[in-house]
């Protein structure tokens, strides 16, 4: 009985961190060559109602998640464009797609609320794309690690000047690491609107992608302790489900403010223990100096 209970409740914890877990392999790859997209949310979220509507109208959970990495790589396009093209400013423009994606997700969202779409039957209890995100953090931990243009993407990361020294175009492999990050989280919305709610409800990410741009510093940009950080938000986010249902008499507003605080707590202990710049690629921390 204990065994299941234990099993049910990795389970749970699991499919709840697999949205965040993609949003923050998509943020943690976009900072690795100098930029910060604050737009995550928004890309979470167009990602979510892109893929749901395709499910709504196709039937197929695939093709829902192939429209919301589309949603996504969509509206990091505009990210790109106003960073690499325009030179604004990079906090700038992720509030200008946030805000973009946060408009067009409720317009075009406004059909679909309180829907329901059958997701993926469960692999060895878990969805598919559980396995699919525990994959891809291994072949981004390897990419980064291992081949050639993964090293370059480091370069670039380190120091946009060397690396054009070396004879590597930065600007290209920005571009690349902002339209992943944009398809990881439209992939992530659509996790979460297809797989793991199954509808859709305005504002459904609940702040996720902000969530993971923060838990990027956890995480040291490391695609490999992106797993464990984002499994703590599902195991805290699974805690409150059954804190609910048992009948806890406490605010249930309150209750679910538990995941956000304890990221919020997770930060402050990594700041505490080592330096909260610890891994970050130096193109990255201009971006900070610059504002202070």
């Amino acid at each position: 009985m204990a065994e299941a209970l234990v099993l049910a409740w990795a389970a749970a914890m699991i499919r709840s961190a697999t949205p965040l877990l993609l949003a923050l392999l998509g943020e943690t790859m976009t900072q690795r060559v100098g930029v910060i997209n604050l737009g995550i949310e928004g890309q979470m979220l167009v990602g979510a109602v892109g893929g749901f509507a395709a499910v709504v109208v196709t039937g197929n959970p695939a093709l829902g998640m192939a429209a919301g990495m589309a949603a996504g790589i969509a509206l990091s396009t505009v990210h790109a464009v106003l960073c690499l093209g325009f030179r604004v400013n990079q906090l700038a423009s992720g509030v200008a797609v946030w805000t973009l994606g946060l408009g067009l997700s409720s317009l075009l969202g406004r059909p679909y609320v309180g829907g329901k779409v059958h997701g993926f039957a469960p692999v060895l209890g878990i969805s598919p794309m559980a396995w699919v995100a525990v994959g891809l953090t291994v072949a981004l931990a390897v990419f980064l690690s291992r081949t050639r243009r993964g090293l370059q993407w480091r370069v670039v990361g380190d120091s946009l000047t060397n690396a054009s020294s070396a004879g590597i175009r930065p600007w290209r492999a920005q571009l690349e690491a902002i339209l992943l990050g944009g398809a990881l989280s439209g992939l992530g919305g659509a996790v979460l609107s297809v797989d793991y709610t199954q509808t859709w409800a305005q504002e459904m990410t609940k702040g996720r992608g902000f969530v993971a741009v923060g838990l990027v510093i956890v995480a040291r940009w490391q695609p490999m302790l992106v797993l464990p950080v984002a499994l703590v938000f599902g195991l805290s986010e699974i805690a409150v489900l059954q804190l609910q249902a048992a009948g806890l008499a406490v605010s249930s507003h309150l209750l679910a403010c538990l995941p956000y605080g304890l990221c919020f707590l997770t930060l402050v202990l990594a700041h505490a223990v080592a330096r909260v710049d610890r891994g970050m690629p130096a193109s990255l921390a201009s971006i900070f100096r610059a504002m202070s």
